[in-house]
């Protein structure tokens, strides 16, 4: 993997819905051929960002690059420039396909629109079919007649078929069993090299970011509190809150157990969220400063930034 080539970057990025601000100015850089991971509770903005990235929901402040290019801009938007280059596979991959059309017209729908349907594109689709272990005569199939693994398979070859540089993956491995859920992550894996695509891993399972991701962000109520390496991050984290995140994660190894951390306290509406450092109502380590100033993502490592006035060490 190589880390020289931003591909992505997201610059103090504000969603905002009414009175909810789900992601507040977040900034972050994505490399090319890279997997990161978003982590973090319900309700912390991770897949907001998600859909923010692939132009689903406007930002109301600050900017997102592709590539160079501001993908918020109204002709990048109007040629169909980000979904090229970008596409999200959605946590609830039934309903994210229509229940009126096949999968074959679900496939050609997307190339149609961009007005590159033809024999030879078609062939290509059918060969990300066959690679993805689906049988050819599942395309006369509605999505209610997929099982949930398949149902994923076909929102990936959708995704394919656009061609892009950029995978955002909600929950790719939400409400599939066990081994489903390793065969999806060998055949990611098995994409990814072959394509060179990056990946955007959003997701609750820890386990599975632990697995195949290169970086981890960990996100808590609309801001990232730490990132880095994930095998740094997860050996060693150093705001509290991660810590406590990856404590309450079960390991079947007992040698690898750590120590479970309670937090005190009730996790704080996103509508009026604490001041200084939104975590100082819950963070074992709190001092008076936490609750005036917040902390500013400062690198405690090569590569590896945390926003705590006192980081765990």
């Amino acid at each position: 993997m190589s880390i020289e080539r931003r591909i992505l970057e997201i610059d103090s990025a504000v969603v905002r819905y009414d009175r909810l601000t789900a992601v507040d100015h977040l900034s972050l850089a994505v490399f090319e051929g890279e997997t990161l991971g978003l982590v973090g509770e319900s309700g912390c903005g991770k897949t907001s960002l998600a859909k923010a990235l692939v132009g689903l929901v406007p930002l109301r402040g600050g900017q997102i690059r592709v590539q160079g290019i501001d993908a918020q801009a109204s002709e990048a938007r109007k040629r169909g420039w980000l979904a090229a280059r970008i596409q999200l596979l959605f946590q609830d991959p039934v309903a994210s396909l229509s229940p009126r059309l096949s999968v074959r017209r679900l496939l050609q729908e997307p190339l149609k629109i961009r007005g590159v349907m033809g024999p030879e594109t078609w062939r290509e689709i059918e060969k990300f079919v066959a690679q993805l272990g689906l049988a050819l005569n599942l395309l006369e199939r509605y999505p209610h007649q997929l099982s949930g693994g398949q149902a994923r398979r076909v929102s990936l070859v959708r995704a394919l078929a656009m061609r892009p540089r950029i995978i955002v993956a909600d929950e790719p491995t939400a409400g599939l069993d066990l081994s489903v859920q390793g065969e999806m992550l060998n055949l990611l894996a098995k994409i990814q090299r072959e394509l060179g695509l990056t990946y955007i891993v959003v997701s609750h399972n820890l386990n599975v970011v632990g697995r195949i991701t290169d970086r981890v962000a960990v996100m808590y109520l609309g801001q990232i509190v730490e990132i880095g390496a994930t095998r740094r991050v997860f050996d060693g984290p150093a705001h509290h809150y991660s810590a406590a995140l990856l404590a309450a994660n079960p390991v079947l190894d007992p040698a690898r157990r750590s120590k479970r951390i309670v937090l005190k306290g009730e996790l704080p509406s996103p509508l009026n969220p604490p001041s200084g450092c939104r975590f100082h109502t819950r963070c074992p380590a709190a001092q008076p400063i936490c609750s005036r100033m917040a902390p500013e993502l400062r690198e405690l490592a090569t590569g590896h930034r945390v926003a705590c006035h006192f980081p765990r060490l």
